[in-house]
């Protein structure tokens, strides 16, 4: 790994990996490229997949790119086979900047994943750039009025959904990933439900393919 560190100015790299195992995958050698990513203070998240996107998920966090980027190396080498990604990074919305600090910690350096919350969803979302439906071309205090009425649709689930709304403007196909934990998989389907009838949502947003599974040990997934 290169001596020469790339990092965010604030907040942490965040890298989604979608993979298929395939038989041969070297189960130790997986086990292992966790346990030294977990060494060099980056958060492994692994998730079991359901459908035929994925059988696993691993979600990579912390401050330094190429640490990451040698989770997704190791991960590789042992076997699995990447057959999707995603990039992005922790943030503080521009619409948040009134938070208290614990919220704002909370957003940029998040402890994951939350306990007792094992239903796990992933997909990236941007806004629309429509001729008729342009969220870059509206006053700033429109958007923020928008995204206050959708914040408060989201708090409604609080203590039943821990969300990470990581920014990928510039850095992946979309503008926005996000990231959902639950103790029941159908609260993650009732939230995306509930905030798709706010107008930042129903006017604005686009969403990309939608990854579900359970959070586990990766080496209980390879077991199975």
């Amino acid at each position: 790994m290169t001596s020469h560190d790339v990092r965010p100015s604030i907040g942490q790299g965040v890298l989604h990996l979608f993979f298929k195992a395939p038989p041969g995958v070297d189960r130790t050698a997986a086990l292992t490229a966790v346990d030294a990513a977990r060494g060099r203070e980056d958060q492994v998240v692994s998730v079991a997949m359901l459908g035929h996107k994925a059988d696993i998920a691993v979600m990579g966090i912390g401050p330094e790119l190429w640490s990451l980027r040698q989770l997704q190396q190791d991960l590789t080498a042992a076997g699995l086979e990447l057959v999707d990604s995603y990039v992005s990074l922790t943030e503080l919305s521009e619409y948040a900047m009134g938070v208290p600090d614990e919220a704002k910690q909370a957003r940029l350096y998040p402890v994951l994943p939350p306990e007792g919350k094992p239903a796990w969803c992933f997909y990236p979302m941007s806004k629309r750039r429509h001729p008729d439906q342009n969220w870059f071309t509206m006053d700033f205090e429109d958007r923020k009025a928008l995204m206050y009425e959708h914040g408060t649709s989201g708090r409604k689930f609080a203590g039943r959904i821990v969300q990470l709304i990581t920014g990928s403007t510039g850095l992946d196909e979309y503008e926005w990933g996000v990231t959902l934990f639950g103790q029941y998989p159908d609260d993650l389907k009732e939230v995306v439900y509930t905030m798709r009838f706010d107008k930042a949502s129903a006017e604005f947003a686009e969403f990309g393919s939608f990854y579900t599974g359970m959070v586990a040990d990766l080496g209980e997934i390879l077991e199975g």
